[in-house]
Order: C-alpha cells, then structure tokens, then sequence
C-alpha cells in the first residue's frame, strides 16, 4: 500500500516537471510583438526601424482608429444647394433707323431695275408712242396694277410734254414725286401698339401657309422690344408643329414671355384668350397672337379665324390685324388679301421677301385694292431685318 502511495506521488511530480519544461520552451520560441514569423525574402523592403541581423523585420504600427459618427436620422442634414443655371444672354435689337438704312441699301440693290428701266426711256433722245408702251410695259411687270400704271403714264406723258426736258436730273425728279404719289405718303402707316388706360393693345398677325407668319411675329417683337415697349407673344397656331416652340424662342432672345398651350391640336381661341388674359394681368404694353397659317378659299378654317378674333375682343380690343404677304406671290397676293379683309378686317400689310424676283410695284397694288397701309416690309432672313414702310424712302431705293 506504502509503495503504491510513493508510485503515484513520483508520477504526479514527473507530469509536472514536464508540463513546466514545455511552458517554458513555448514562452521562448513566441515571435515578439511586431515581428514577421519568417525570414524576409531579399526582395522584400525594410519598412521597420527594428529590422536586425536574422533577417526579420518590425512591422509598422497601425493606424489608429478614428470613430465616425453617423446620426441615426438625416432629417436635419441641409442638402447641397443646386447649381443655378445661368441666364441666356439677351439680344439687343437694332434701333429701327438703322434698319431703316441697311433695308433700304438692300432694296436699291434688288430691285433698282425698274428705276434704270425708266430713267433710261424717259431720258431718251426721242420719246414716241413706240417709248410710252415700253414705260407702261415695265410698270406692268413690276407688278404695279392696271390702274396706277395709267395715272403714273398719264401723269409723266404731261409732265414730259410741258417741260420738254431731257436732262437726265430732271427726268429723275419727275418720276421720282410721280411714284411717290402713287405710292400714297398720306396713308397712315403708324402701328396701333399703344397701351390702353388699363389694357394691353392686341396685334393678331394672319396669313396664308408658308408666308413666314411666326417668323414675323418675332421679329416684330424685337421692333417693338427696341422701341421700349412691355411685350407678350401668344402661339395660337396650334396646327403646325413646333410652332409654339419657334415662337418661344424668338421671345427668350429679347426676353419677351410667351403663352402658348401644352396640347398639341388645342383650340386657337382658347391660346389667344388666355394670352391676351396674362398680357391685360402683367400690365403689358402690346400683346402679339400669331395664328395658323390657312388657305384663303377654305371656309372653315376662314371661319375659325374669325372665331379667334372675336374670343379675343370678349376682353380686349384688336387694335391691328397685319395680314402677311409673300412679295414674290405678285398678283396672287392680291386674291389672299381680299379674303382675308371680309373675315377679320384687315388694318395693315406686311410684305416679306420683298427682294430677288418680288417686284416693288406690288406695294401699290396691294394698297389700291385693299384700301390698306402696308406698314412694315422685310427684306431677308436676319434677326432685324423687318422695319417700317416709308414710302419715300421706298420709292429713292427703287430710282437709286
């Protein structure tokens, strides 16, 4: 019993000393804090001030770690302010003088054919017959009309026949006062834009397809813009496409706001309203409706202008109603603007293109037929490139 005593006690301290030998062995073989466990590869840097002779390098410290704080609610986080676009720069329009000037060298250059034409005939050493059917032939084919080209031949054969005068000077001031006459300097050709005591004046400008209405429209703004004057389009061609978004855009380029509906097909009447409702509570001075082109032999769509023209007077009145004409339709402008005069009463023409094959006598014509001013004339597709009818500045371009 004694000796099996001794036995257990002589295994329990042998399992001892060993388990302290293997703690102690363990304790000295652990890699110090910091260290790579291996022996570094020749290619591998030394990034550590502890690196020695055994080829085993300090690793750097980490970073320490930096708490962030992220708030359970961003309800109160002020978001990052949108960028702010910028405005578009506005055009300045030209003063009407100087359209007036540069319209009028353009004119002299287009068609001072028919001045040439003339001078040289009247300038003749021998004016006959054979002469006088020439004259009447050229203002013919310069769209004069039958009747002003009798009156202005009628008027030069007198003239010609008391002075006896061949002197080139004074052949070019007789035909010169003749033409200005029949031309008629004593139409009124000012525009109706002047603002009412309490409402805007309204300019409906009307047409057939194809004559450059919107286009007009715009560039009458741009006239009125330069005059000073508080402006406000309203699209009421609501059938040709993007014709709202064209008229829009001649307005921003001189800061001019324009009503114009979001519906394609929507009715015109109801655009014209609610512009010439913003023009009146914007305190404008003139409001511009541009209308859809339209064929001057289709009832309905006569009929339908005729229903813009009164939805509008239901709030204000229609001050000038400018029919657009084509120079270069001669004589077939003639046909459009009769119709147009019984439907909404024409108060003024406007003659665009009047350069290249458009022939000045049609100025004339349209007056005598109609009984209507024309009031304003554009000669090409610039911005500013529409001014004021003078009719003695017309008739110096076409003898220049």
């Amino acid at each position: 019993m004694n000796e099996t005593l001794a036995i257990v006690i002589y295994v329990v301290i042998a399992l001892a000393v060993v388990g302290s030998v293997a703690a102690l062995l363990v304790r000295t073989r652990r890699t110090p804090k910091g260290m790579y466990p291996t022996t570094r590869d020749a290619n591998d840097p030394v990034t550590g001030a502890g690196a020695h002779a055994a080829g085993t390098d300090v690793l750097d410290a980490p970073p320490a770690e930096t708490d962030v704080v992220v708030p359970d609610d961003l309800r109160d986080l002020e978001p990052a302010p949108a960028p702010v676009p910028e405005a578009p720069a506005l055009e300045t329009p030209d003063p009407v003088q100087g359209r007036l000037a540069r319209l009028r060298a353009r004119l002299s250059k287009s068609n001072n054919a028919l001045g040439k034409a003339l001078l040289a005939l009247l300038s003749s050493d021998k004016i006959d017959e054979d002469v006088w059917d020439e004259i009447e032939e050229t203002l013919l084919l310069a769209d004069l009309g039958t009747e002003p080209t009798m009156e202005l031949v009628d008027a030069l054969r007198e003239r010609v026949k008391i002075s006896g005068s061949r002197d080139p000077q004074e052949v070019h001031q007789m035909l010169r006062e003749e033409l200005i006459k029949v031309v008629d300097p004593t139409m009124d050709r000012s525009l109706a834009t002047a603002r009412h005591a309490d409402k805007p004046a309204v300019v409906m400008v009307v047409g057939v397809n194809g004559v450059g209405k919107t286009t007009t429209v715009g560039k009458l703004a741009r006239v009125l813009v330069a005059e000073d004057k508080d402006v406000l389009l309203g699209a009421a061609d609501t059938f040709r496409a993007a014709a709202a978004e064209q008229l829009a855009t001649w307005g921003q380029r001189v800061g001019v706001p324009t009503v114009k509906s979001d519906v394609d097909g929507a009715d015109p009447a109801s655009v014209a309203f609610e512009a010439v409702k913003a023009g009146i509570d914007g305190e404008v001075d003139v409001v511009l409706i541009d209308t859809a082109g339209r064929l001057q032999n289709k009832v309905g769509l006569m009929d339908e202008l005729g229903k813009v023209k009164r939805v509008i007077e239901k709030q204000a009145e229609v001050d000038e109603v400018l029919l657009v004409l084509d120079a270069t339709t001669g004589q077939n402008g003639l046909m459009q603007a009769k119709v147009f005069s019984e439907v909404v009463n024409i108060t003024g023409i406007v003659l665009t293109k009047l350069d290249g094959t458009a022939k000045g006598g049609i100025v004339v014509a349209i007056q005598r037929t109609l009984g209507v001013p024309v009031k304003l004339i554009g000669l090409g597709e610039g911005a500013d490139d529409l001014a004021p009818f003078e009719a003695e500045g017309f008739v110096d371009a076409l003898l220049s």
